[in-house]
C-alpha cells in the first residue's frame, strides 16, 4: 500500500492519535506516497466529467492537501485556481507543487469567500466531517460560488458487503470510533458517513440542484453498480424571493 517513500507504521500511528489538522502536518511530507492521495484516475474521471460544463473562471479546490485536485482545476478554469486547507503542512507542499495558485489557510467549515468562483471541487475529504458539519461546511461552498456556479464532488461507493473491502472500510470506521471514544482530541476519519443519499440531501438543504452521475471510466461491481458516482450541485443563477 505504502511506496518506500511513505510514512512509516510509527509515524501513521502518530499521526492517528494526533488531532486531524496535526496528523496532517506531520503527514504533508510524505502524503503523496500513501494510497490517501486521489487517485489520478479520479482526477481524470472528473476533468471529462466536468469538461462539457464549462468553461469556468476562477476555481476552488476544498481541503485540497498536497494540491493533487488542482490539477482538474488548471484544465478546466481560465482565471485562476486556489486552494484552502487547514493544514499549514499540506498547503506548504500544494504551493511548492502549484506555485502560481492562490492558497488560503482557513477552516472550511467557515469559508472566508462570497461570490469569488465557477467551480468549486473536494476530494476525499468529506469523511472528515460528522454529518452535523456538513450544513456549515456546504453553505460556505454555496456562499463562495456565483451565481450559476457548481460544486463537483467525486464520492466512491461502498463496496457490496460481499467483498472484503466492504469489511475492512467497516472495521476501519469501528476503530476510529472506538479511538475518538477514548482519547483526546479527535481524529475524524468516516467511510461510512457520506453515502450518496445523505450527502444529496444536505446539498439541496443548502440551495444546490442536485444531479448525480456515474463515473463509468472508474468501472462497476460485480452487480453492475458503479465505483463511483460524481455530484454535481449547481447554484442558482437566480433566487426567487417571492416563492408561490
Amino acid at each position: 500500500m505504502f511506496s518506500p517513500q511513505g510514512p512509516s507504521l510509527r509515524e501513521l500511528c502518530v499521526q492517528a492519535l494526533s488531532s486531524v489538522e496535526r496528523g496532517y502536518d506531520l503527514l504533508a511530507p510524505k502524503f503523496d506516497h500513501t494510497p490517501f492521495r486521489t487517485p489520478d484516475s479520479i482526477l481524470e474521471a472528473t476533468v471529462q466529467a466536468l469538461d462539457g460544463s464549462g468553461p469556468f473562471g476562477r476555481g476552488l479546490d476544498v481541503c485540497c492537501g498536497t494540491g493533487a485536485g488542482l490539477m482538474t482545476l488548471q484544465r478546466l478554469c481560465q482565471d485562476g485556481i486556489t486552494g484552502v486547507d487547514f493544514s499549514a503542512g499540506m498547503l506548504e507542499q500544494a504551493r511548492a507543487a502549484y506555485p502560481d495558485a492562490t492558497f488560503v489557510r482557513a477552516d472550511v467549515r467557515a469559508l472566508p469567500f462570497a461570490g469569488e468562483f465557477d467551480l468549486a471541487v473536494t476530494f476525499g475529504a468529506l469523511g472528515h466531517f460528522l454529518p452535523a458539519e456538513r450544513p456549515a461546511l456546504f453553505d460556505g461552498v454555496y456562499r463562495a460560488l456565483r451565481p450559476g456556479g457548481l460544486f463537483a464532488v467525486p464520492m466512491g461507493v461502498l463496496p457490496p458487503p460481499t467483498s472484503v473491502s466492504h469489511w475492512t472500510l467497516t472495521g476501519f470506521d469501528l476503530v476510529m470510533r472506538v479511538r475518538n471514544a477514548v482519547l483526546r482530541p479527535p481524529f475524524v476519519m468516516y467511510y461510512r458517513t457520506t453515502a450518496l443519499p445523505a450527502m444529496e440531501s444536505d446539498l439541496t438543504a443548502a440551495g444546490f440542484t442536485v444531479e448525480t452521475s456515474p463515473l463509468t471510466s472508474l468501472g462497476k461491481y460485480r452487480d453492475g453498480s458503479p465505483r463511483c458516482w460524481i455530484l454535481l450541485a449547481r447554484k442558482p443563477h437566480s433566487v426567487d424571493l417571492n416563492p408561490a
